[in-house]
């Protein structure tokens, strides 16, 4: 790769990267209204991580211990438990490979079991979508491809209360 274009994919990987961290802070408030109105509790799930060097100053180096799990975890008003897995991208499209398989074992057996499953996608251009694990799982019967575009999941799009917070969970 030369110097330009790996400059290049480095600063979409930064843009991309503080934009999904904006995305996650939005579901996070998100959950926090749940919360509060006592709907659902829906937490972050940590990393399972083994760190194996301090650094010094707070910082260490770390290996995954375990396959990731859906990005949040909890339970609905009436004791559903639900199951999410977040996705942004700056991309117009994205593709079903972007949950890994040990993520999406782990839905099928929840969803098996009767959790609420769901991936829920956000686009740059501010829209947000809430598609079911057996929709997105079985993404080639429901759109005839392995990739959706935000033009196909107007039916899935989340509606926003009036403080602003994304209504995932109606």
């Amino acid at each position: 790769m030369r110097a330009g274009n790996e400059n290049e994919h480095q600063r979409r990987g930064a843009v991309n990267k503080a934009m999904g961290k904006m995305f996650e802070q939005r579901l996070d408030g998100a959950f926090a209204y749940y919360e509060t109105h006592g709907m659902a509790i829906v937490e972050k799930t940590p990393e399972p991580i083994r760190a194996y060097k301090d650094l010094k100053d707070g910082r260490f180096l770390a290996v995954y211990t375990k396959k990731a799990q859906p990005d949040y975890k909890g339970v609905i008003k009436g004791g559903r438990a639900v199951m999410i897995e977040a996705k942004f991208t700056l991309t117009d499209r994205f593709t079903q490979d972007r949950v890994t398989p040990g993520q999406a074992e782990y839905m099928t057996k929840n969803e098996a079991l009767g959790a609420r499953c769901y991936v829920i996608v956000g686009f740059v251009a501010g829209g947000v979508y809430r598609i079911p694990w057996s929709v997105w799982s079985n993404m080639k019967d429901h759109f005839g491809r392995k990739y959706v575009k935000e033009t196909d999941l107007q039916g899935y799009r989340v509606k926003t209360a009036k403080n602003g917070a994304l209504l995932v969970l109606h």
